[in-house]
């Protein structure tokens, strides 16, 4: 017997007044739902319902056990109509944003992963390199804390970062490692800049020493507003450049970049979840961002820095 179908049932006779009149409305024979009620009778041992050819009424067993039955069955079409909205919710679009280099080394990586776990998932991803996105058009933007965001946002951080120096294990063999900020003087320096543009003094700071500065006059032998064009010439062995951790973690760990100058820095950044200004977000939204939150933490794991856990949401400030 299925006895979620004899409870139905008998609470739609009930509803209905008669067997004939539910029989219709549940598209069954009405022999079928006469021999689920009676089922159902067997089942409890009581009778439930007084038949005669003229009425139906409840038996004070059966009005007993239909006031806790509906109590039952709301809770089991309650049940079913919240896994239903979360089925749906776990398919869709994402639209994302994030800038260029985020979109290429953190974001990319990830997707297969993402879209096997989550088939029904679709991931929008649009790239912009804007000082003033249009977060709000989006369901989640990824960008670096220099990004400028209206104040009526939710931002979180995935991940407190820094830029740390590397450079090639070929680079290295040729010019030698460095191990103090002064030596950057002596050595091939590739910086984030305009080309033509003249450079200033390089600042670094020492987190092991309260983030102790120094300045170091370097000139660059390559400058570039593409983060990517300096990562990839810093991959090729033509100097040292600095890249946000994140970036870089996947070369530190294959090896095709040494991490230099350990523990000097040249700044401290976080990753961020921009979010618009609402109360919930959709659970397809909330489960790529802990997925890429926790890939993210992984990626920098033994790499000398600690991965902040995610922040509740907050406004932009």
């Amino acid at each position: 017997m299925d006895r979620l179908q004899s409870m139905r049932t008998f609470a739609q006779v009930v509803d209905e007044g008669g067997f004939a009149a539910a029989a219709r409305k549940l598209d069954l024979a009405p022999a079928i739902v006469t021999r689920l009620v009676g089922d159902l009778e067997q089942h409890l041992g009581v009778r439930l319902l007084h038949r005669t050819t003229r009425r139906l009424s409840l038996t004070q067993a059966g009005q007993t056990y239909l006031d806790r039955l509906r109590v039952i069955l709301s809770e089991i079409d309650e049940a079913q109509a919240v896994v239903q909205a979360d089925a749906r919710e776990m398919s869709g679009t994402v639209r994302i944003l994030a800038t260029p280099s985020i979109a290429s080394h953190v974001l990319a990586p990830l997707v297969g992963a993402f879209q096997r776990a989550h088939p029904a998932i679709l991931l929008d991803i649009h790239v912009e390199d804007s000082p003033h996105p249009a977060v709000q058009d989006y369901d989640l933007s990824v960008l670096g804390s220099n990004v400028q965001v209206d104040a009526d946002v939710i931002v979180r951080t995935i991940i407190l970062s820094q830029t740390v120096f590397c450079a090639s294990p070929d680079y290295l063999q040729r010019y030698g490692v460095p191990t103090a900020p002064q030596d950057l003087r002596q050595h091939r320096c590739l910086r984030l800049g305009s080309p033509g543009m003249r450079r200033g003094a390089m600042t670094l700071s020492n987190p092991e020493e309260g983030d102790r500065a120094v300045e170091v006059p370097v000139e660059a032998v390559l400058a570039s507003n593409h983060l990517d064009t300096l990562l990839r010439a810093t991959l090729e062995g033509a100097g040292i450049s600095s890249h946000p951790l994140e970036l870089v973690a996947p070369w530190l760990k294959s090896g095709q970049l040494r991490h230099v100058l350990s523990p000097w820095i040249s700044s401290r950044i976080r990753l961020l979840a921009v979010l618009p200004s609402r109360k919930f977000m959709p659970r397809r939204t909330r489960v790529f961002l802990e997925f890429i939150t926790d890939r993210t933490r992984e990626m920098v794991s033994g790499l000398g820095i600690d991965a902040a856990p995610v922040e509740e949401e907050r406004p932009a400030s």
